[in-house]
């Protein structure tokens, strides 16, 4: 199976990029919302370790820019009724660490707010992942990360998902909101960028 992909970045969508290999394979690869938010521009180098998922009907590859960030990926997916989608939405808001923080004090509130996430699915799934994500461990991030403050960007993802936002309709403002004021709180990033969210709509 493919593990890691190394290449230049030739198309970037919504939900996916492609990357053009030494070889001249080019790779599609599903990135979550965080992810492909960070990912270098057209025509730059990226790295990124890849978890395939076989299917009847399809071979599908995901990306990320860390091995715990995939690993994590991979115990969302045996998690039951639980699919690639789910499992790369959930990653696209939450950190690993903020995600196993969200399992151990079993906060239905914070990962319902996953779209396709209701309070029922939320309360099996934290279930099913109280021990399984312990196996995780702490990874570094690969080196075409260039995560700016986490906590609080992930904190601001998700108060901006319970507002009904789409983790990419969002993250590029909050990007360079914190690009340019990293000293930002949560509460005063998520009202800077609905403020420029309701300049769009002018």
């Amino acid at each position: 199976m493919i593990a890691f992909i190394q290449g230049t970045v030739l198309s970037l969508a919504e939900k996916s990029c492609i990357l053009l290999t030494a070889s001249g394979l080019g790779y599609e690869v599903h990135v979550s919302a965080r992810d492909l938010q960070e990912l270098p521009g057209i025509g730059q180098d990226a790295q990124l370790y890849i978890s395939t998922v076989v299917r009847e009907d399809a071979l599908d590859l995901y990306g990320f820019f860390s091995l715990e960030e995939r690993e994590t990926f991979n115990v969302l997916l045996n998690t039951p009724k639980l699919g690639p989608k789910t499992a790369l939405a959930i990653l696209g808001i939450f950190s690993p660490e903020k995600l196993q923080n969200i399992v151990s004090s079993e906060d239905e509130r914070m990962l319902s707010q996953v779209p396709g996430i209701g309070t029922k699915s939320a309360r099996r799934i934290l279930i099913d992942l109280k021990d399984r994500l312990k196996s995780v461990a702490p990874g570094k991030p690969g080196p075409a990360s260039s995560r700016k403050k986490p906590s609080v960007r992930e904190d601001v993802l998700a108060g901006l998902v319970s507002l009904g936002y789409a983790p990419v309709e969002v993250a590029h403002i909050l990007d360079s909101l914190l690009e340019n004021e990293p000293d930002l709180d949560v509460s005063s990033a998520i009202r800077a960028v609905l403020k420029e969210k309701a300049k769009e709509k002018l």
